[in-house]
């Protein structure tokens, strides 16, 4: 019984959630905004460093895919927009607690400019497609996220990044082995984190935002 009473109290308040926030002024959704471009931040600082490669493993994705979900299409982007801005203007919020135009300019730039584009797609997806709000929906639109919008403009910047630096483009196996396949597991594993939480925020009806 008490379980049951939690559960339906968890139900209404986010249901609850998503009415302030649809009908929230516009001070407090870019609050809402800049709050996910902290969790992305703050992810971020979780960071393993490969010795092969400039691109460490980090937690930000898992914040841009949750910042789309559950923001929705502007504001999700927004959010991450407000973090690489934010970032490149010099707040130390990218991985290893850094800040500034370097980072955005230099190899892991692309990725970061890939969390918008999965914000912005995430977000519309899911605002215009209630019934996209369900587990195993949110497992393959974070896929498509994931792994072809951060991905692609991530390995696109890299391999720019190893011409103008080692002098010579990169062969596609060594551009892989750089920018994506130490990331597939891991990133394979916060999706799976980042939909179930998702789908355990999010009310099976959108209200819109």
């Amino acid at each position: 019984m008490q379980a049951t009473v939690l559960v339906d109290d968890f139900v209404r308040a986010r249901e609850r959630f998503y009415i302030w926030r649809r009908d929230a002024v516009a001070l407090h959704k870019i609050a809402l905004a800049l709050g996910a471009a902290c969790l992305t931040g703050l992810l971020a600082q979780v960071r393993v460093p490969l010795p092969w490669t400039p691109v460490p493993i980090t937690g930000q994705t898992l914040g841009a895919v949750l910042a789309g979900v559950v923001l929705g299409t502007g504001w999700g982007g927004l959010s991450q927009l407000l973090y690489v801005s934010l970032g490149a203007a010099g707040v130390p919020w990218f991985s290893g607690a850094r800040g500034g135009m370097a980072i955005v300019a230099g190899p892991t730039g692309g990725y970061l400019f890939g969390f918008i584009l999965a914000a912005l797609f995430l977000g519309y997806v899911t605002d215009r497609y209630p019934g996209a709000v369900r587990f195993r929906s949110l497992l393959g639109l974070m896929c498509v996220a994931s792994f072809v919008l951060i991905y692609v403009p991530g390995l696109l910047q890299l391999s720019v990044w190893m011409r103008m630096t080692g002098g010579a483009w990169p062969d596609l196996p060594r551009l892989l082995t750089a920018g994506a396949a130490p990331f597939l597991a891991g990133d394979a594993v916060k999706i799976v984190v980042a939909a179930g939480l998702a789908y355990a925020v999010t009310p099976r009806i959108r209200t819109g935002f």
